[in-house]
């Protein structure tokens, strides 16, 4: 709507002061309604152990707080971004549908008083349809989409492997960040120091696909980005902790598949990893204890942990660090892997 209207450079101070200033004018009358429904984050006991967190006085803190995210960068995106562009389209596509499962997902652990909502193959079955029709559209609209820029060799173009990589870059990245979603302020946190460097990364790939990228107005994905960092800090303000409300699934698998598909339109997904190499950490650490659990439940008749508790930053809490601390930590590594990044964009390749 303003595109017409703004310069390229207002429109982004807009696309940075807007999800900031909605979500400190909206995000107390928000708080108030949830907690009017009684929309509390169920709290999953951890089993008694040596150290373990004690996360009881958070039993009832409002949820879904997601919908203040995802509203302002939506919002945002509807009135200075070009809705006429297919990347910029994709990725609304892509947030709007993770962003209702995480509702949903939310909205069935509410009413059931229980940490269990949506069924885990349900929520891989919408993601991947989700992942899906978005890589199909850029496969078909987008020429030169299926390249990959790869760090210490150059562009890469997989051809029509670029829709299962789509696929999986997608549903990780959402699922990668719903399972950090776990102490006060750390996916906020981390997705909010993530977007800056990818900002930086993507004027860095730019130069790398140039003429896809500017083929396809790659530039327009940097709307997404700035709307992304400002939400998630004004969403901080009322997260940090003690947090007043969480973001719940409907914020975290959004933010996470929004990160995927901005990595996927702009060939930067192998560049992701390293940049949201906590979000990675989050990940593995829950599919190793599970999967060392079942081998030792199969070789030695009993399951063993790897991990004191998992996700990762729950082993830092039972080894008796704070939970500020653990996140202020993951904090400062997502901002050294994206100095690590940016470092990898720079070395093209021959």
């Amino acid at each position: 709507m303003l595109t017409s209207l703004l310069s390229p450079s207002l429109l982004l101070l807009v696309a940075l002061v807007l999800p900031f200033v909605l979500s400190l004018c909206l995000g107390p009358r928000l708080i108030r309604i949830l907690r009017a429904l009684k929309a509390g984050q169920p709290i999953r006991q951890a089993r008694q152990c040596v150290n373990a967190p004690d996360h009881a006085a958070k039993v009832g803190t409002p949820t879904m707080g997601g919908l203040l995210i995802i509203g302002s960068i939506l919002l945002t995106v509807l009135l200075t971004g070009k809705l006429s562009n297919p990347l910029v389209q994709s990725c609304l596509v892509v947030t709007v549908v993770t962003a209702a499962l995480g509702f949903l997902d939310d909205y069935a652990k509410i009413t059931k008083h229980s940490s269990d909502g949506v069924s885990g193959l349900c929520k891989i079955a919408i993601q991947a349809l989700a992942a899906l029709g978005c890589a199909l559209y850029l496969y078909i609209v987008c020429p030169g989409i299926t390249q990959v820029a790869v760090p210490f060799y150059g562009v890469l173009d997989i051809g029509w492997l670029f829709i299962p990589f789509a696929l999986l870059v997608i549903i990780g990245s959402s699922n990668a960040v719903n399972l950090t979603d776990g102490l006060d302020g750390l996916a906020a946190g981390c997705v909010a120091i993530a977007c800056v460097f990818f900002l930086m990364l993507l004027a860095l790939l730019t130069e790398w696909r140039m003429c896809a990228s500017l083929y396809h107005g790659c530039d327009q994905l940097a709307v997404f980005l700035i709307a992304t960092l400002s939400a998630c800090i004004g969403f901080l303000w009322f997260n940090a902790h003690p947090a007043k409300v969480f973001m719940g699934d409907t914020g975290s698998l959004a933010l996470g598949a929004l990160l995927g598909s901005i990595a996927v339109c702009s060939g930067s997904a192998l560049f992701l990893v390293v940049l949201g190499g906590v979000f990675v950490a989050e990940a593995c650490s829950v599919m190793i204890q599970v999967g060392w659990f079942k081998f030792t439940r199969k070789r030695y008749g009993e399951g063993r942990r790897f991990f004191r508790m998992a996700p990762i930053h729950h082993h830092f809490e039972k080894g008796g660090v704070p939970e500020t601390q653990v996140v202020i930590r993951f904090w400062i590594v997502t901002a050294i892997l994206g100095c690590a990044a940016l470092l990898l964009a720079c070395f093209r390749g021959c």
